[in-house]
């Protein structure tokens, strides 16, 4: 391959990672709009009651939307191994925007009683079968089209996208509040972020129709098995490694992300204002944390990213989240956030290509996408739902000894997991 077609081989890889992963961003600014937003929306939703009340109300629909991943994961998993790539992720972008506009119209718990909260949960359900199949769909799309040498660089901006999409809820609420008072966002302003996830979802349906498909997709052997549960129940080791790698990571990065904001407004007692900022302010370097430890994984391997984050975590959590616990000052419970979401990056750069290499073209989004959305509703999703108990059950500090125990299992997994990058499944199909 000459100069000039290498360093176009190398801007049509470009071009399709990012086209690929705007409409990961907004897919994920779709869900993470729920929980930067769920503390003024929660009155809506729900009977008065006490404020922990009612965040544990919309923290539980949160996890039931998670409960629909690993159908999202399935169902579009098996449709990208069938149909294409480029297919399944138009059609979870468009779920998605059906979600979220639910969401914006649906009229409160005083206007039309119960039916507020079951609306609510169907927009969830909704949401969560998009993302289900949008993680597993964008994870072997971007390690598909990336270049082998760049795999664990380009495939972690889906954890760049996936957290800009969290970024970018936050700015607008930030902004919401600057222009809103407290009043307005509970009544009504929190319906704005929904309107833009759906609109902004609308316009990325136009722009995942230009998108190369995956040249392994297109490759693939005719009278290989597609996407089904039997092929992928020839790779039962791969399907445990899936879960065992994703335990700790999911529970520390939704602990880190998402519970965090609540934990400081509501233990911390720092003003929701001021928790948007440090949420911002941190998840922003963390974004950029991300290229850079993908490319460190290129280099030095995969394996030694994840023994990190397991080796930190195990030790570090339950220190820090004792410490935040105790901190009201914004600059140090940046610094203490922060800290977590450095040892995470460890997980969350990598963990889209680990996956990915460890699976067959024609089972690879099956694959990526079940065992790992299993693991995250079951964990994951309720990770919020779980700190919020025991806080209201008075044993709050238990918590973080149950988020550190999650990583200290996935640290063993990595201890005896093989090193993917080497003689990668993705040369091979």
């Amino acid at each position: 391959m000459t100069v000039v077609q290498q360093k176009s081989s190398e801007r049509r890889v470009v071009a399709n990672v990012l086209r690929g992963s705007v409409g990961n961003l907004i897919e994920w600014y779709d869900w993470y709009a729920y929980t930067a937003f769920s503390i003024y929306f929660a009155s809506a939703f729900f009977p008065k009651g006490d404020q922990t009340a009612q965040w544990l109300n919309t923290a539980a629909v949160f996890a039931v939307g998670f409960l629909m991943r690993p159908l999202g994961g399935w169902l579009l998993g098996r449709y990208a191994d069938r149909h294409g790539r480029r297919a399944a992720l138009t059609l979870s972008v468009t779920l998605m925007a059906f979600g979220s506009l639910l969401i914006a119209l649906t009229p409160s718990y005083g206007t039309i009683g119960v039916a507020a909260p079951v609306l609510l949960v169907l927009a969830r359900l909704l949401q969560g079968l998009s993302v289900g199949g949008e993680y597993s769909t964008s994870a072997t799309y971007l390690s598909e089209v990336a270049s082998p040498r760049k795999r664990g660089f380009y495939s972690s901006f889906q954890y760049v996208t996936l957290t800009a999409g969290q970024l970018i809820a936050l700015g607008v609420q930030i902004v919401l509040q600057q222009f809103l008072s407290k009043a307005e966002m509970t009544s009504w302003g929190w319906r704005i972020a929904f309107v833009i996830g759906a609109t902004g979802a609308i316009i990325v349906m136009w722009l995942r129709r230009g998108m190369d498909e995956s040249e392994n997709f297109e490759r693939q052997k005719e009278n290989a098995p597609k996407g089904t549960l039997r092929a992928l129940l020839r790779h039962p080791r791969e399907c445990l490694l899936v879960v065992g790698l994703t335990l700790g990571g999911t529970v520390a990065f939704y602990t880190f992300t998402t519970y965090l904001q609540k934990f400081m407004v509501n233990t911390s007692k720092i003003d929701a204002a001021t928790v948007s900022w440090i949420n911002f302010a941190a998840l922003l370097v963390f974004v950029v944390l991300q290229p850079v430890a993908g490319a460190l994984s290129d280099r030095i391997g995969r394996r030694p990213l994840l023994l990190g984050f397991g080796v930190l975590g195990t030790l570090a959590t339950v220190p820090l989240l004792t410490v935040l616990g105790k901190t009201s000052a914004p600059f140090p419970a940046f610094l203490l956030m922060l800290g977590g979401l450095v040892i995470v990056t460890g997980y969350t750069s990598i963990n889209a290509i680990v996956k990915a290499e460890l699976f067959p073209t024609n089972i690879r989004a099956l694959g990526v996408g079940l065992p790992y959305a299993l693991t995250v509703a079951i964990f994951g999703g309720t990770a919020e739902f779980v700190a919020l108990w025991f806080k209201q059950a008075g044993m709050e500090s238990v918590f973080f000894y149950y988020v550190a125990g999650c990583v200290l299992i996935s640290l063993l997994v990595y201890g005896f997991m093989r090193e993917t990058s080497k003689d990668s499944v993705l040369d091979r199909h």
